[in-house]
């Protein structure tokens, strides 16, 4: 039909003369655009190029390009003697006039036409926000991280003519090189007696939990955590479908006569800990409990996850080894990274444990992520070769030490009244007790009005418990003095009322 419908095509197409992307093309795709979306329907005639031109205030020839480009995709036939009409096969014989503008046409659905499952669990949005203060969850300084260095090996590798061989694709475990030298640096350490097939390296904590839960878990199974628990492990292990349980933890670590008393009586599949400090708490479980927990895993079959994030900074003796130095009989998954120790930003995780648990966790990783940043992992590992990781985290370490000495002065000179903790062995983060009548949704409000960011996620208030973990590692001295004066005042007007 020779539409009897006067289109305003002017409304339809805006011509961005700004826009990189040449002017015929502009107009042939929002044409385009109006045929998928049933606003110009089969059979509609469309202008003469002359008319277009002057409706649209463009050159003739630009019009008759964009004619082109839809006849060239078979959007439109031209009929001799009588015009250029539109031929997409449509049920549509009629155009409906309230859809002449170009917000309709330019504008994407907000929600799908479609139903789909939503996972209350997955609720749980990261808070974030543009303030310049900020305590968080125990995240480094990126102002002090070896960027420069990283950098420049970074551009080194991809000038050289042989790491082409690292932009195709690879091992599934990760780059080999970085897994030979991140196995020899564990060993030295962390005390792990390993090689390179016991290492997958992973984008981050979150995604080793995440493969080792989807691999180990099944419906059903039971998960023992301590109360209180990494939220985000808890949120994996729950959408794995297994059941959580949760179990004291006191100034030793985790309550190990709890979970053996639990294994009596129930078949565990899984213990889940953070040992070296206990998230959220910051407690070490003790040389005692570790023995004791291996023990009982040989005995009763469970496995043990070891998430060993904050291993990395401990202020008053070395390091306590991981469960895994220990292990003899293959009960024990380890999980560490450098996203604490250098950069969050730099997703740099990996998982130990036997050449067979690896060979299958890497079969399930290649279905959501073929490979890792090989180039990226190749830096590392020259970076760890270089022992240039190894003085990062010397020089860290003293750094952090001092900006946790200085909060935990702060707030006891300033919220002593309000707050019980004590100070930690490492790590960097405080676990902080409140006074039970303050409402710390209230006081993280008030530090918001205040430039300070108290994300919803380091709070922990209900009938057992109102403590807040603060992480320092982020803000230098100078900084942690502001926050707590703001705290210090977002506190005192939740006091108040």
């Amino acid at each position: 039909m020779s539409s009897p419908v006067k289109i305003p095509f002017k409304s339809l197409i805006v011509i961005d003369k700004g826009n990189s992307t040449p002017v015929y093309l502009q107009i042939a795709r929002q044409l385009i655009n109006a045929i998928q979306r049933r606003v110009l329907v089969t059979d509609i005639q469309l202008p003469g190029t002359r008319a277009l031109s002057i409706e649209l205030g463009v050159h003739r020839k630009t019009v008759i390009a964009a004619y082109e480009e839809l006849y060239t995709q078979g959007w439109t036939i031209i009929k001799p003697n009588k015009g250029t009409f539109i031929c997409s096969k449509s049920d549509f014989e009629k155009p409906d006039p309230l859809l002449y503008n170009s917000t309709y046409l330019s504008s994407y659905p907000t929600h799908t036409g479609f139903s789909f499952k939503q996972n209350i669990l997955l609720d749980n949005p990261p808070s974030l926000s543009n303030c310049q203060l900020a305590f968080s969850d125990g995240l480094p300084d990126t102002r002090i991280a070896p960027l420069k260095k990283l950098g420049k090996m970074y551009g080194g590798i991809l000038r050289r003519k042989t790491s082409i061989k690292h932009l195709g694709y690879s091992h599934i475990e990760g780059n080999e090189f970085y897994r030979e030298t991140l196995a020899f640096y564990l060993n030295n350490t962390r005390g792990l007696p390993i090689n390179k097939g016991n290492v997958l390296t992973t984008r981050g904590v979150h995604m080793a939990i995440y493969l080792a839960a989807c691999v180990l878990i099944s419906p059903g199974d039971l998960i023992i955590v301590g109360n209180l628990s990494y939220y985000i492990a808890n949120m994996i292990f729950q959408q794995a479908g297994a059941t959580i349980h949760a179990v004291p933890v006191d100034n030793q670590g985790i309550s190990v006569e709890a979970i053996k008393a639990l294994c009596q009586s129930k078949k565990v599949r899984m213990v889940y800990i953070t040992p070296h400090h206990h998230y959220p708490t910051t407690v070490t479980l003790s040389a005692e409990r570790r023995m004791e927990l291996l023990d009982l895993s040989s005995k009763y079959g469970f496995v043990i996850l070891e998430d060993d994030y904050d291993y990395d900074f401990h202020y008053t003796s070395n390091p306590v080894l991981p469960l895994a130095s220990a292990d003899s009989e293959g009960m024990v998954v380890y999980i560490g990274s450098f996203c604490k120790s250098l950069a969050p930003g730099l997703r740099s995780g990996y998982l130990v444990a036997p050449e067979n648990l690896i060979k299958e966790i890497g079969s399930f990783r290649r279905i959501i992520d073929r490979q890792s940043d090989m180039l990226m992992e190749q830096a590392l590992g020259e970076l760890l070769v270089e022992g240039e990781i190894h003085r990062h985290l010397k020089k860290a370490l003293k750094i952090y030490e001092e900006r946790c000495a200085h909060l935990s002065g702060l707030l006891t000179r300033e919220l002593g009244k309000y707050v019980r903790f004590k100070s930690p062995p490492g790590g960097l983060a405080i676990w902080s007790e409140w006074s039970k009548e303050l409402n710390l949704m209230r006081i993280s409000k008030n530090c918001l009005n205040n430039r300070l960011h108290l994300p919803h996620t380091l709070l922990y208030q209900n009938d057992g418990v109102t403590a807040m973990r603060l992480g320092f590692g982020n803000l230098d001295t100078d900084e942690l003095t502001r926050a707590v004066e703001i705290l210090k005042k977002s506190v005192e007007d939740a006091a108040m009322g």
